[in-house]
């Protein structure tokens, strides 16, 4: 198992691929800064219009703490749809070469190839969703500095500096957890797909309608408390003003059940699957 842990890591950094979605990441987030840098003010004058007429703001709100938290609504669409794109690739590629008949030639149990593949595709979703946090703190503190974070959800939340920065690594760590669910079930579609554009299609079609219905109100408890797309947007919650640590566990953990769930199904098919 460790040799095998140790040729998905190599191939997963020899690929192109993957260094080019690294820079498509680092590239939205500079687009994010660079729009903020010449928007940012005017974002805020809107925001605030009606507040500034009865109250004087001392300190500068277009800061870095704010520029997270833009990143932050930004890449959660973006950054689970590119690691879907590499996660999947990792078993398509194979496919696509006819590599895999020749593993498979190799005294290699099939259940640990594909789980192989599954462990190292979670460790690379949680290093790039690291490093993507620590960039972003890094770049949005260096050009905007520090301040106090203002948050709109259904009311203006407005958090002290060392509070928002707080809340901001907890949802970080928070979206890891959505972000390994999404990486996980991309290996799964591939497994089921094998080719590669049918994969990304389907992949891409499985996060809009996640996202789709993430945004739906129904009056129902299992659809609201336990269906997966409800699920995934547990790092809002750490910008409330009084924290739900209860609901956060819940979705953490029920999440982390749907991911297990897509795993087991997904070495249980490759593992009773003919190769060819």
């Amino acid at each position: 198992m460790r040799n095998l842990l140790a040729t998905e890591i190599y191939k997963l950094l020899k690929q192109s691929k993957t260094y080019y979605a690294l820079g498509a990441i680092f590239l939205i987030e500079l687009l994010v800064l660079i729009g903020a840098y010449y928007q940012g003010a005017t974002i805020i004058d809107i925001l605030l219009s009606n507040l500034k007429d009865s109250f004087f703001f001392e300190e500068n709100l277009l800061n870095g703490n704010l520029l997270i938290y833009l990143i932050l609504n930004t890449l959660w669409f973006h950054l689970p749809l590119i690691l879907m794109i590499i996660i999947s690739g990792m078993l398509t590629t194979e496919y696509k070469d006819n590599t895999i008949q020749t593993v498979m030639l190799q005294p290699v149990e099939k259940w640990k190839f594909i789980l192989s593949k599954y462990i190292v595709a979670i460790f690379f979703t949680l290093l790039v969703v690291l490093l993507t946090a620590i960039s972003s703190f890094i770049l949005s503190y260096a050009l905007f500095g520090k301040g106090d974070l203002i948050v709109y959800l259904g009311n203006l939340n407005f958090y002290k500096a060392s509070d928002a920065q707080y809340r901001l690594q907890l949802a970080f760590i928070a979206g890891m957890g959505s972000m390994v669910f999404f990486s996980v079930a991309s290996l799964t579609i591939a497994v089921l797909f094998k080719e590669a554009t049918k994969t990304w299609i389907i992949a891409a079609l499985f996060l809009i309608v996640t996202n789709l219905l993430l945004k739906f109100e129904v009056a129902n408890v299992f659809y609201n408390e336990w269906f997966f797309p409800k699920l995934n947007n547990s790092w809002q919650y750490f910008f409330y003003e009084e924290i739900p640590w209860e609901i956060i566990y819940h979705n953490t953990l029920v999440l982390g059940l749907y991911t297990i769930a897509f795993l087991v199904a997904g070495v249980l098919i490759f593992n009773k699957r003919d190769i060819g």
